[in-house]
């Protein structure tokens, strides 16, 4: 994998960029091509939007795993059977 590294200018100002060269199979290379163009971007925007889904997905696990650390398993499964109380009246 190489990275080169250069200064970009965003509506937020300017920030720091690197070019990643990552290797995929031809086939997925296609794949992702086809969908960039489905949405109307080019490739790199689209790898730019998938990693950053990517990332706030792991950011919200780790989150999710410290409070689950700090929390009550039982005043969480009092919760849950609350919820499922509330919500039986509903199916």
């Amino acid at each position: 994998m190489r990275e080169a590294r250069a200064a970009r200018h965003c509506d937020c100002g300017l920030i720091d960029m690197a070019a990643l060269t990552i290797r995929l199979p031809e086939a997925r290379r296609e794949r992702l091509r086809q969908m960039a163009k489905h949405r109307g971007v080019s490739v790199n925007k689209l790898v730019e939007e998938l990693s950053t889904a990517a990332l706030a997905q792991f950011d919200a696990e780790l989150r999710f795993r410290a409070l689950a650390r700090r929390g009550n398993p039982a005043a969480g499964l009092r919760i849950l059977a609350k919820l499922d109380r509330a919500f039986a009246g509903q199916r």
